[in-house]
């Protein structure tokens, strides 16, 4: 199992702020997991891009989003979600976003991200279906 993680695009924090956002990346059965914690945002949204342009660099690429530590999503992060869906169906892969939590989970359905891009209750079920 092969893990990493990058933090705001991997640019040093300064000591007395903590990172807004964490991913750890590992596979699972031939799916990449990537395990998002904290808030996805503007400021955040380039180290989400980089791993899942990472993670869709194999053929047929399978990625599964594990939102359920994610406590902020906005309009970045849906964007970079839609154009990495769109890169992974191109390449005959997919991806799920997995887990998300309330606030998570009402973003994506008023924007209706959830009718276009898998969104299974469970990283388990992402990576069973």
């Amino acid at each position: 199992m092969t893990e990493s993680r990058v933090t705001n695009g991997g640019s040093p924090e300064p000591p007395h702020q903590p990172a807004r956002l964490t991913i750890t990346s590992r596979a699972a059965n031939g799916i990449t997991v990537l395990t998002l914690t904290g808030e996805v945002d503007y400021d955040t949204g380039e180290a989400l891009r980089q791993a899942l342009d990472a993670a869709g660099d194999s053929p047929r690429p399978r990625i599964a989003v594990d939102l359920s530590q994610v406590t902020f999503l906005d309009s970045s992060g849906i964007n970079i979600f839609i154009s990495a869906h769109h890169a992974t169906t191109q390449a005959g892969g997919w991806l799920r976003l997995a887990a998300p939590t309330a606030a998570v989970r009402r973003t994506m359905q008023i924007v209706g991200i959830d009718t276009v891009i898998p969104c299974p209750p469970t990283l388990a079920k992402a990576l069973t279906d």
